[in-house]
């Protein structure tokens, strides 16, 4: 990592999601401001759309139509001329909040959720991904996983490796031609560390952001930390690399309690670091 100390790209969010990189700007959730913006280099915020259920996880199909997460009513959605198009309704198949997505280049979405309803303190439960293929017919791909979070396709998308925040860990699957996943295994077992969202770059490595312990980590497969640094008393929520280099570490970070992310309270702001690898556009 070239430059370990954090500064301030852009604040005054509720709570962010989901960064992405596309077309030269930065596309995040402002998951209880209930918009989803687009940055470009320069830091000046465009609003892109307003999605009432809270905007989570995002991604592009190949045609660059945008894909939206809507959590509470389970929902993903397209942004069709700044309105909200069905995508694919998962109610039926998930039982709490769906969260992260990550898109493949044929257009398949994989969606994990909560598994439980975590703000209202229900008792922990196992979740599943789900795939949507591109005409929005949905089957489950992978189940038994703890708090699936941020996905990243990699080796050409023949694997794909998803964060499990309450499992301290990200697992790994092969992709078969058709999306179904299998041989599950450990990427890398992250100790004290909770994986929320994640990021690939082209050597392979995938920074993590640990939303307990306030820190951005690079992983490789195997599990050892290649680098890290810390956000203070801050959360670590996500990440994204892009920029004008293509190395420049979007960290979404977030200065207040869990109990604290339903008020409206604008804790939430993006911060940066320059690495050294650039980033692969996963997800």
């Amino acid at each position: 990592m070239t430059d370990s100390t954090p500064n301030i790209f852009a604040d005054n969010f509720v709570f962010l999601e989901g960064p992405r990189w596309h077309q030269d700007s930065l596309w995040i959730s402002d998951m209880w401001g209930h918009t989803v913006h687009r940055i470009d280099v320069q830091g000046k915020v465009s609003d892109v759309i307003n999605v009432p259920e809270r905007p989570s996880g995002l991604g592009f199909m190949p045609d660059g139509t945008l894909l939206i997460i809507s959590m509470a009513d389970r929902c993903v959605y397209k942004n069709i001329d700044g309105a909200l198009q069905l995508h694919a309704d998962l109610s039926g198949s998930v039982a709490a909040d769906i969260n992260d997505m990550v898109i493949d280049d044929q257009g398949r979405a994989y969606v994990g959720n909560f598994g439980y309803d975590i703000f209202a303190g229900a008792d922990e439960r196992n979740a599943e991904l789900i795939l949507i293929d591109p005409d929005g017919s949905h089957r489950v791909v992978a189940d038994e996983l703890m708090f699936p979070n941020g996905m990243v396709l990699m080796n050409g998308g023949s694997t794909l490796v998803v964060a499990e925040t309450f499992g301290h860990r990200l697992s790994a699957f092969d992709r078969a031609a058709n999306g179904d996943l299998s041989n599950r295994r450990v990427f890398a077992d992250l100790g004290e560390l909770t994986p929320d969202g994640i990021c690939l770059d082209t050597d392979g490595g995938i920074w993590i952001a640990s939303f307990a312990t306030g820190d951005f980590a690079r992983v490789v497969d195997g599990g050892e930390i290649t680098d890290q640094f810390s956000v203070g008393e801050r959360a670590a929520v996500a990440c994204q690399i892009g920029g004008a280099d293509n190395r420049t570490l979007y960290c979404m970070t977030y200065g207040g309690q869990i109990e604290d992310i339903a008020s409206g309270a604008r804790l939430a702001r993006i911060e940066t670091v320059s690495v050294k690898v650039p980033g692969a556009g996963s997800p």
